[in-house]
């Protein structure tokens, strides 16, 4: 008896698959079938020709197939503070520069034109999920949702004020709030993210940890980024950072540790018994010169790995390609191996690792049926990418994210041919030319 083709909305064939679950597997000549914005199936190109009758069929037989790449870390709005304050250490960045401009233009205008210009950067560089870190999350959540993107939009809590929040009482008022109206939204999930051991009590983390059970939320913080940090947590709490937010009862599988740079072998362990996962944030580290993450040993360890971009204050962009290579050769120099965090886990990190790090990693990371088709293709037949031995190899050391041709989230096509499917690209750089005339004045002043 012949078999009637299921109708699917989208079949993508591509000459490779990298599915990254099951790990290090390539598929070649296989093809994804799309439904309702979920992966159907995965399988050979002539089985999906034969079982299915797409209403899109996109074929790039020269082109790897991966899942949408995934920001762990990153504050986007600061998209348009790139290269407004380059080359100086980390506070003296944050206290004589970010802040005061931050202070004199942050507001609601500020956090949806920089999140759409992010949002462009992202889809054009195969990156289809952030963890976001950043003020005005009601804002930042309609304008992801606008956008069609998806996102963790973090609920942020910190004891200074600023344009968002006066007060902690404030920040958690708001942050309920915020909580309350998006719950259950299918592209935009929530998450506390608290700014930092040294500008939280542990009051507000006594209350984090509390709502965080409640509603079911991760806990994103940026924490042991320096040296000097732990130095001061050792002087004003008698502990350094992650003691302190385990005393708290903050050291759990919610906890998203960002940066972890200044660590000792037991903090490794203990976040490996506790099932914190670690966003590594390379390329914004150097930049600080903030130190070097353990990632080897944390890798080792069995700790769940992410990579994040940090914000374009800092990187100063948002390329995830560049990241993960930049990830896996430190790796290297900081473990003095060769074979630490290989091409193969820096993509993990970059993907399923990610997903799980910000709690999804049921919907998104890898491509496999039921989860949603966060998508991205990548062109390998351009000279520089050939001869092709490795994928993974090729992916993460050779590969540029102007390779990246065509990106779906939940099935929606953002990025075909190269071109942004319902963003104008245009109108994007001039808002963005915009804002740098204000800032510079700012500055001038």
């Amino acid at each position: 008896m012949t078999q009637t083709p299921e109708p699917v909305d989208l079949l993508i064939e591509a000459g490779l698959v990298v599915p990254v679950e099951p790990h290090g597997v390539v598929l070649e000549d296989h093809a994804v079938a799309v439904r309702d914005g979920a992966i159907v199936a995965v399988l050979p190109i002539a089985e999906a020709r034969a079982r299915f009758t797409p209403a899109e069929t996109v074929s790039r037989p020269g082109s790897a197939l991966i899942p949408g790449l995934v920001n762990a870390h990153t504050h986007n709005p600061m998209n348009l503070l790139r290269g407004v304050a380059d080359d100086l250490p980390l506070m003296t960045w944050l206290q004589e520069h970010i802040w005061p401009v931050e202070a004199a233009v942050v507001g609601p205008q500020f956090i949806a034109d920089g999140v759409t210009l992010a949002v462009a950067e992202m889809l054009r560089g195969g990156t289809t999920c952030a963890n976001e870190n950043y003020f005005f999350p009601d804002v930042e959540a309609a304008t992801y949702q606008r956008l069609g993107f998806r996102a963790v939009v973090g609920l942020p809590v910190a004891q200074f004020a600023n344009a968002w929040a006066a007060s902690e009482d404030e920040y958690f008022d708001k942050a309920i709030g915020v909580h309350d109206q998006w719950r259950g939204d299918g592209l935009v999930s929530l998450a506390f993210v608290p700014h930092a051991p040294y500008t939280v009590s542990d009051a507000a983390f006594g209350r984090i940890r509390t709502l965080a059970d409640q509603l079911d939320l991760q806990v994103h913080l940026h924490t042991h980024e320096t040296a000097q940090e732990v130095e001061d947590s050792v002087r004003e709490h008698g502990q350094r950072p992650l003691a302190r937010l385990d005393r708290l009862g903050l050291v759990n599988e919610r906890l998203v540790a960002v940066h972890m740079t200044a660590v000792d072998d037991a903090e490794v362990a203990l976040c490996a018994a506790r099932g914190v996962s670690v966003v590594h944030c390379p390329e914004s580290n150097l930049k600080l010169a903030s130190g070097f993450c353990p990632v080897a040993k944390f890798e080792q360890a069995g700790v769940n790995l992410a990579i994040g971009t940090d914000g374009a204050a800092s990187n100063n962009d948002l390329d995830m390609f560049g990241e993960m290579r930049t990830a896996a050769l430190l790796a290297k120099a900081v473990a003095g191996e060769a074979t630490a965090f290989s091409a193969t886990s820096a993509l993990r990190a970059a993907t399923l690792g990610g997903a799980k790090a910000m709690g999804l990693d049921d919907r998104i990371g890898s491509i496999e049926p039921g989860k949603q088709a966060d998508l991205a293709l990548v062109d390998l037949s351009p000279l520089e990418t050939q001869p092709l031995f490795n994928v993974f190899s090729q992916l993460v050391y050779a590969t540029g994210r102007h390779q990246v041709t065509d990106v779906w989230i939940a099935g929606r096509r953002k990025l075909a041919g190269r071109e942004l499917v319902d963003m104008d690209a245009e109108a994007v750089v001039a808002n963005a030319r915009q804002w740098r005339e204000r800032i510079a004045g700012i500055q001038a002043k």
